[in-house]
C-alpha cells in the first residue's frame, strides 16, 4: 500500500466533478462561526451534497474566513442565503423534502438507525442553542449522535460530517 501523490488525487477530481450529487441538502440556521460554515462547505463537497441553505445570521460567501476553511468548496457546492430558516423549511417541505433536525429531542433516534427518505434536508442549528424549537416543530424527524462522555454535544461541523456521510452511505447502498 502507498499513499497517493498529489497529482494522482488531482487527476481524480475531474472524474469526481462529473459524479451526480446525492439528494441531501444541509440547512444551517444561525451558525455563528465562519470556520464552521467553511468546514461544512468542505463536508458537503466531499459527500456530494446537492445544496447548502445558509439562513439567519449564518455567514455566506464571498467571505475570506469561509474560503480559508472551505478551500474553495464554496465555489463547487450550490448554496443560497435566506433570512428565514422557517420559510425555507416550509418551502422545502412543500416540495416533498424530508426535513431532519440534528438535535437531542424527546423522540430523536440515533442517526445510524434512522432511514432517510430522499430528498432529505438536514438542519444544523446554532453552536450554543442548537436547532430552534420552531424548526424542530417543523421537522419530520430528529436524529442525534449518541454521546457517552460527560459532554452532550459535538462541534456543529464535526456533527454535520458524521451524519451527512452516514446518510450518503445509506443512499449509495440503496442504488
Amino acid at each position: 500500500m502507498r499513499k497517493l501523490k498529489h497529482e494522482e488525487i488531482q487527476a481524480r477530481q475531474g472524474e469526481l466533478s462529473q459524479t451526480p450529487r446525492v439528494p441531501i441538502s444541509i440547512l444551517l440556521d444561525n451558525v455563528r462561526s465562519l470556520h464552521n460554515v467553511g468546514a461544512i462547505f468542505r463536508i458537503a463537497d466531499g459527500a456530494g451534497v446537492e445544496k447548502i441553505w445558509l439562513c439567519g445570521i449564518t455567514g455566506y460567501p464571498p467571505d475570506q474566513q469561509i474560503s480559508k476553511t472551505a478551500l474553495d468548496a464554496e465555489q463547487s457546492v450550490p448554496w443560497e442565503h435566506h433570512k428565514s430558516a422557517v420559510d425555507t423549511v416550509k418551502a422545502l417541505k412543500a416540495k416533498g423534502v424530508q426535513i431532519v433536525a440534528l438535535e437531542q429531542c424527546r423522540h430523536s433516534v440515533s442517526y445510524f438507525d434512522f432511514e432517510i427518505k430522499p430528498p432529505v434536508c438536514l438542519i444544523m442549528g446554532n453552536e450554543v442553542g442548537g436547532v430552534s424549537d420552531e424548526l424542530v416543530a417543523l421537522a419530520d424527524a430528529a436524529v442525534e449522535i449518541p454521546m457517552l462522555g460527560i459532554k452532550n454535544s459535538l462541534n456543529v461541523s464535526v456533527a454535520c460530517g458524521i451524519v451527512v456521510f452516514c446518510f450518503r452511505e445509506q443512499l449509495l447502498k440503496k442504488d
